[in-house]
């Protein structure tokens, strides 16, 4: 294997499937109430994910084992999903639990997957990958959203490229021109890097050229302390499957803005991904400017992830028309998290048909 951080690897990144053995988040908690279900998807395993009356949350494969029809569209009973098309009734575990109109002498068929499935930070959170897993791996870290010194902004966008073209946008720094408009002439300098088991870091500080700050920059440390004026030092992780931005000042306890964010596939081929984030903000120390200031953070933070959609989605056009990935990278922390992505991955089938 090349070593992280040294160009040459020969795996073609774009077809690196994701790893399933993680927590993902498929959908936020409010667009769950009781007795509800609603459909998600997972690389393209169509998944139904519903709420019992009791509150608790459950996660089937999404199709009934009888017709092939939608368990998304069907009703919940209880503890129970009952299918929309025949009445077919699945356990919280995907076992059919009910036939209404089979005999006493029928066999129950096999029923559907599930898949284990927890609630946490406001969102559900689906284990795609092998359940005997699920207990050993934790949920990401977010303690933060729970803090009441930060307010969280809650993002779920669909963008149309390969998760990967997300995970290099963050990491490298060095794309702030695209965003001149919103944050002003900054040139960001490289700290150091670090990287570890399953993760690699970056951290920047920003020089605002000219010696002219912007209102956008100042945005992102409104909730800094009065003895700390300038918050520009930036640390970027990469801990797969997951991604943190965190700003912070040089000598600053708290951070004034930490935005996490994961890149979830919806189809097969891994094209699409349905981005979520929690950027958690922390109040300033006058009450109530945070709200007064949600508008404009809320407006800032879409007009910058707009642009970065635009920039990856332009990357995954040029791969599909090219018939592969002609990107001359030399950028060594973009390097390092491509091998990252590549070693945690799963790597595409040999192709056999020559």
């Amino acid at each position: 294997m090349n070593q992280p951080g040294k160009p040459g690897t020969a795996a073609d990144l774009r077809k690196v499937r994701i790893n399933p053995d993680f927590w993902y988040p498929l959908a936020r908690s409010h667009q769950l109430g009781k007795g509800k279900v609603l459909a998600g998807t997972f690389a393209g395993q169509p998944i139904a994910i519903a709420r019992a009356e009791t509150g608790k949350v459950f996660a089937l494969e999404d199709r009934c084992a009888h017709r092939q029809f939608p368990l998304s569209l069907g009703t919940v009973c209880g503890e129970r999903l009952q299918c929309g098309y025949h009445a077919w009734r699945y356990d919280r575990h995907g076992r059919i639990a009910a036939i209404p109109y089979a005999g006493p002498a029928t066999s129950p068929p096999t029923g559907v997957r599930s898949y284990p499935c927890r609630e946490a930070y406001g969102s559900l959170f689906v284990f795609p990958g092998n359940p005997e897993r699920a207990e050993r791996i934790p949920l990401p870290d977010l303690s933060l959203s729970d803090s009441p010194d930060y307010k969280p902004m809650y993002f779920s966008r669909q963008v149309n490229c390969h998760y990967s073209f997300m995970h290099e946008n963050l990491m490298d720094m060095n794309h702030q021109f695209l965003h001149r408009r919103l944050m002003g002439r900054v040139r960001p300098e490289l700290l150091g890097t670090a990287e570890g088991d399953g993760w690699v870091e970056a951290k920047y500080h920003f020089h605002h050229l000219g010696g002219r700050r912007h209102l956008g920059s100042d945005l992102l440390s409104a909730g800094g302390s009065r003895a700390e004026k300038h918050y520009d030092v930036m640390t970027i992780r990469t801990e797969y499957p997951y991604q943190t931005l965190t700003i912070s000042g040089r000598d600053s306890e708290f951070p004034s803005v930490r935005l996490w964010c994961v890149y979830v596939p919806k189809d097969g081929a891994e094209k699409t991904n349905q981005s979520f984030g929690i950027l958690m903000i922390r109040k300033p120390r006058i009450p109530g400017m945070v709200y007064a200031l949600w508008p404009l953070l809320r407006h800032f933070a879409e007009a910058v992830f707009a642009e970065d959609r635009m920039a990856v989605e332009a990357e995954q056009r040029a791969y599909d028309e090219w018939g592969g990935d002609r990107n001359q990278e030399v950028y060594p922390v973009t390097l390092a998290v491509r091998e990252l992505l590549i070693a945690q991955g799963i790597a595409p089938e040999p192709d056999t048909s020559g």
